[in-house]
């Protein structure tokens, strides 16, 4: 059989096309930023993870223009070998210190951490425990390693304990959680999670690409939320997000750090991050240590825009995040739904399954702390009536 008869097959986005209604890759004419021009026209931007705007800050685009203009476009070789700048030492010591953690390592992206980090600890007598609601690269770095893969329903801490008692105790076990999950923008049970892995004995993974920048002191992430910072053996996190860049981190003790950079098959054959990436995100991270203010002012636009929607008469979860979902459960609707949305002038994300259930599909708004009480008011207004709630 030809192995490219699942691609002549495949029918799902021409059928979308078809319909009209195909989301995906519209092109952006201006930067990331709170409105953008895409496709020729003017869109308030609603599905961005560009939290901290930091994406058009002047500052930051000079770090990046300069370390461009001295190291070049980049370093053409792994950490491992010849790709390690000074630069990229600096931002792991500062990224650690900020963390307040032993050490960090920074790989290519956000992806490739969940899949390096994953797939170097656990090994084929190990057991790995996820939400099942984790981001997809968290799967995948499951699928990369040997050990044995356990899921538990979305922040039931019931069922995880279920599952840790299936755990042999000759076995390692590592949990693994969204700490801001990604979709619905809810924070992870960290507090019981951590109680339930000393009682069994098990290890504490944290993804917070969705935390760092947004929750936590001075934007420290989901553990910091918590106090629970010298609890948590590992967290794993981007710099596509809040630190407006390119590239993912794990921080931890120095031991299971070096473990990691030694043991990771895709940490040590990917190349490093670009000069440019790094100093954008070193100089991001010095910004969000001067302005801790930013942050709480993205905090403070999340709970305005949460509340204008709920005045508006739309169903939203609960939550403290800048991630606001708003449900409309099938996939025809959704799909229907965003593109009127982006015609009227609102770029909101589509999450279609594998991201949810078939059932719960929906539209994801996020926000940044670079949008005005007046830019939320009117996109808000916007989705009143594409999706004719109050009516």
């Amino acid at each position: 059989m030809d192995i490219f008869k699942k691609c002549y097959e495949y029918e799902v986005a021409d059928k979308y096309r078809a319909l009209g209604i195909y989301p995906y890759f519209h092109a952006l004419q201006s930067r990331q930023d709170v409105e953008v021009v895409m496709e020729g026209k003017r869109r308030i931007m609603l599905g961005s993870n560009n939290y901290l705007g930091l994406t058009t800050n002047p500052e930051i685009i000079e770090a990046g223009i300069h370390a461009f203009e001295k190291y070049g476009s980049g370093c053409s070789g792994s950490r491992f070998l010849n790709g390690t700048l000074e630069m990229h030492l600096e931002l792991e010591e500062e990224l650690a210190r900020f963390l307040r953690k032993e050490a960090v390592t920074t790989f290519s992206t956000g992806f490739q951490s969940n899949l390096g980090i994953i797939s170097a600890l656990v090994g084929r007598t190990d057991y790995v425990i996820c939400d099942r609601e984790n981001h997809a690269s968290i799967y995948d770095g499951c699928k990369l390693s040997y050990g044995t893969m356990l899921r538990y329903r979305h922040s039931d801490m019931e069922d995880l304990e279920k599952k840790l008692q299936k755990v042999p105790e000759t076995s390692g076990c590592l949990i693994v959680t969204d700490g801001v999950f990604s979709m619905g923008g809810d924070i992870a049970n960290l507090p019981e999670i951590v109680r339930l892995a000393r009682k069994y004995g098990a290890r504490v993974m944290v993804d917070d690409a969705h935390g760092l920048g947004v929750i936590g002191e001075g934007g420290r992430g989901t553990a910091s939320y918590y106090g629970l910072e010298d609890q948590v053996d590992i967290y794993m996190g981007t710099f596509s997000k809040s630190l407006a860049s390119l590239g993912g981190y794990m921080a931890g003790s120095a031991k299971i750090v070096d473990f990691v950079r030694h043991n990771s098959r895709p940490f040590i054959f990917s190349a490093s991050i670009t000069p440019a990436s790094c100093a954008v995100a070193l100089t991001a991270l010095r910004y969000i240590e001067k302005h801790p203010e930013i942050v709480a002012r993205l905090t403070e636009l999340a709970a305005y825009a949460r509340s204008g929607l709920k005045a508006r008469g739309l169903p939203v979860r609960e939550s403290t995040t800048p991630i606001v979902p708003i449900y409309t459960y099938d996939a025809i609707n959704t799909l229907e739904k965003a593109k009127a949305l982006y015609e009227a002038g609102v770029y909101v994300n589509p999450v279609l399954p594998p991201a949810t259930a078939p059932t719960e599909c929906l539209l994801r708004t996020s926000y940044m702390a670079t949008h005005t009480e007046a830019l939320i008011d009117e996109a808000a207004d916007i989705i009143r009536d594409v999706l004719g709630a109050g009516k």
